[in-house]
């Protein structure tokens, strides 16, 4: 254990890479984490409108993130290649993808209405809703351009740029927030219009200073992130033929999780509100995931590149070692000690009779948490080695296949037809995120990764 900490992909280089990520991804929860609760102060009825609209944007956005995100990839094996002009060639694909992207999403304003009217809130929760919406999804463009060129710096394992970048993000975003729905200042009362408008602001901060960054003169001069600008048809069609399954895979896990949110309201307000909570505190364990996730798809690929998939294979060992031992203790916690967190999420609408419900059954759903977190570790970790080396369409095919027949029409058949409650939902949840976990390992263990490659085979160092 000692020699895995300083060795190549060991230990500490997983850490190094890997925790600038997590924290980016803490910056992004607290970002969200406030936003709600200051909507929250401001109106019952923003805080209402506020949540289902920013769960529909992000659901249409996520597929154009995963495509985006995949640029990580290619960057990292073309600097493990060490054939750094092919950098900057990568990096403008991933900036032409997202200008078509914001296109797309910006026409969506025209269906927002139609949206909305399917899912049959209340007229005024509605009007909110679709307010909020197109706000987001007018600046949704950024999101997926920001996601794109940081790659530039991820994909090199430069994440502490990152981390930077997104906690500029979030110190525009928080004080905004609160003075465009309050009113503060010289800014106009906007309510949930200002939120998602202090929203955007942060995005095109963060996304600005990337740029600024990335076309300095050394960035020039040294992986062509300017004189590679031109549109490459054939760059371009092989991100497109690894990245669009890494995005429908995206795409499907936030439909899924969606899903099974939308059926737990169907069986009442006290399960949507236990279920909400416990989700947030799951968020505690998943967002660190997500970091490792992209670090170590950045060391495979990486690896990959430099035609050395046995570094790759000894990342993704480290990583496995430390997010299981991070789940451990959180699991531990979860179990012995639930009702300190779960009193963080405290409601003043709800009556003392109401709260111990909602209690009784966090501490009890805690508990499925702890269970599936360790395969959640399992799946996050090893797709992303296998999908570091462009095993892209497994990881669609697989989730497309366990999301539809494990969770989707199993939760539908079970709430819908046979009048199952909260705990069988949860149950087929849990199933689902262990099959994920699974597939992916025995994936893994297969070994086929270690003979993909995404970038040309004639790339070499310059």
């Amino acid at each position: 254990m000692i020699e895995r900490w300083s060795k190549l992909n060991g230990y500490r280089e997983v850490l190094a890479i890997s925790l600038p990520l997590v924290a980016s991804m803490g910056s992004f929860t607290v970002m969200q984490f406030t936003d709600r609760v200051f909507l929250a102060n401001y109106s019952v009825d923003a805080i209402a409108a506020a949540l289902p609209a920013g769960i529909v944007s992000f659901t249409l956005i996520s597929f154009f993130m995963g495509v985006a995100n995949y640029t990580n990839v290619f960057v990292a094996q073309y600097t493990g290649a060490r054939a750094f002009n092919r950098v900057g060639a990568s990096l403008w694909q991933g900036i032409y993808f997202s200008l078509g992207a914001a296109v797309l999403l910006a026409l969506m304003v025209f269906l927002s209405d139609r949206i909305f009217d399917l899912i049959g809130h209340s007229p005024h929760i509605r009007s909110l809703e679709v307010a909020y919406f197109n706000v987001l999804t007018l600046g949704a463009g950024l999101v997926v351009l920001n996601s794109a060129i940081a790659c530039f710096y991820t994909g090199r394992g430069l994440t502490w740029t990152v981390m930077i970048v997104n906690v500029i993000g979030a110190a525009v975003n928080i004080p905004l927030d609160y003075c465009m729905i309050n009113g503060v200042g010289p800014f106009p009362e906007l309510g949930i219009v200002g939120a998602g408008i202090a929203t955007v602001i942060a995005t095109a901060t963060s996304t600005t200073v990337l740029v600024i960054l990335i076309f300095r003169k050394a960035n020039r001069e040294q992986f062509s992130t300017w004189k590679a600008r031109a549109f490459d048809k054939e760059l371009f069609g092989r991100m497109m033929r690894y990245g669009l399954p890494s995005g429908v895979q995206f795409f499907l896990e936030i439909f899924g999780f969606t899903f099974f949110i939308q059926m737990v309201g169907r069986l009442g307000d006290l399960e949507l509100a236990a279920s909400n909570i416990v989700l947030s505190i799951e968020s505690l364990s998943f967002l660190p995931m997500v970091g490792f996730h992209i670090g170590n798809a950045t060391l495979m690929g990486q690896a990959i590149g430099r035609r050395r998939p046995e570094e790759g294979a000894y990342a993704t060992t480290s990583a496995v070692h430390i997010t299981m031992v991070y789940m451990m203790f959180l699991a531990v916690v979860f179990v012995l000690t639930p009702e300190p967190l779960l009193r963080l999420f405290r409601a003043d609408q709800h009556t003392h009779d109401q709260y111990a419900e909602i209690m009784a059954l966090g501490v009890i759903l805690l508990r499925f948490v702890a269970a599936f977190s360790f395969f959640d570790a399992l799946n996050l970790i090893f797709s992303s080695a296998i999908k570091g080396a462009g095993d892209t369409r497994f990881i669609m095919w697989t989730i497309a296949a366990l999301c539809l027949g494990v969770m989707i029409v199993p939760i539908y058949v079970a709430v819908e037809v046979m009048g199952a409650g909260i705990y069988a939902a949860w149950t087929i949840a849990t199933i689902y995120v262990c099959a994920l976990g699974m597939a992916f390992m025995l994936r893994y263990r297969q070994g086929k990764w270690k003979r993909m490659r995404v970038i040309e085979s004639q790339a070499t160092g310059h």
